[in-house]
């Protein structure tokens, strides 16, 4: 049985289950991205990642985009905003503001990336909020709150605007506009096809940026290690996470969906536990019992959610 075949119950269940991943997947990048200075640019390391992502999603797809180049080709334009604000802004600028911001800053801003992604629902797209899950929302945000500021709350106020937070900034908002987009402009391609045109167009608007940056004197040489995490970020956090976040957002909504945000630094943190041998500490285990139910609130599938 896959995916497109089931059943609407089991969809739900099925996106519930796979949508508490997605930033697990994501996790990779944040890592590659660490790597990544002094190794590859930022704008050819997002290419890279699109035009392999791409052109893996259109072999897998090649005959249902084919059999659909006529509308695909009617709706070019917006997979050009649509790679423009998914694979540019939130790709190649995210690897820009990390050189010159901090891990809290990022964490921080990226927060607000599901409430502006609720409130666009809401109002935008039409789509219900319970009490409950605007409680979830709230909940949520105070727990990635906590662990970033790692339970000292006056941290707050130590908090500095620098450039880069600019383009992260950037890069939460495109992020916001994409899921909203990706929900408001339908399609009946499926989450492969459509993926790979999204692709299309973000490589498209990143080439001359590449480019760009190629010919400039100061370019690191290119290096297995490049090739390694143009590979890792092309694979994991491009077609693994990129995809099932598009296809639960059609089973689940894009409020929903795009609380997985706040698992961010959960996984984050275990991820780096695992591989980059940081300590766990106890702020990490008081946002998990405020980040873990909150999701659940808003995730959860929406049988359950009308018969609550």
């Amino acid at each position: 049985m896959t995916l497109l075949s089931m059943m609407p119950d089991q969809r739900h269940w099925r996106a519930w289950v796979l949508v508490w991943f997605i930033p697990a997947l994501w996790a990779v990048n944040f890592l590659c991205a660490r790597l990544a200075p002094g190794v590859v640019d930022p704008h050819v390391l997002a290419l890279g990642r699109w035009a392999i992502a791409g052109l893996l999603l259109a072999g897998w797809a090649r005959q249902e985009i084919w059999a659909e180049r006529q509308q695909i080709w009617r709706d070019r334009w917006r997979y050009l905003v649509l790679g423009s604000l998914g694979m540019l802004v939130c790709g190649a600028w995210v690897y820009w503001g990390a050189r010159t911001t901090t891990a809290m800053n990022i964490a921080l801003i990226y927060a607000t990336a599901p409430v502006l992604i609720v409130w666009g629902s809401a109002i935008w797209l039409g789509e219900s909020m319970r009490f409950k899950q605007v409680l979830g929302v709230a909940l949520a945000l105070l727990g990635v709150v906590h662990v970033v500021v790692k339970g000292n709350w006056s941290a707050l106020s130590q908090f500095q605007w620098v450039q880069g937070d600019w383009f992260i900034m950037a890069a939460t908002l495109s992020w916001a506009a994409y899921a909203l987009l990706q929900k408001k402009w339908t399609s009946s391609l499926s989450a492969t096809a459509r993926l790979a045109c999204i692709c299309a167009g973000g490589v498209v608007t990143l080439v001359p940026f590449a480019l760009w940056e190629w010919v400039q004197p100061q370019s690191p040489a290119w290096t297995w290690l490049a090739s390694a995490l143009v590979l890792a970020v092309a694979l994991v956090p491009g077609i693994g996470a990129y995809w099932i976040y598009g296809w639960a957002q059609k089973t689940l909504g894009a409020s929903r969906t795009s609380m997985t945000l706040y698992l961010g630094p959960l996984w984050g943190a275990l991820v780096s536990w695992g591989v980059l041998g940081e300590t766990l500490g106890w702020h990490h285990a008081m946002g998990c019992l405020m980040i873990l139910p909150g999701v659940a609130l808003v995730v959860q599938p929406a049988q359950a959610a009308k018969s609550a």
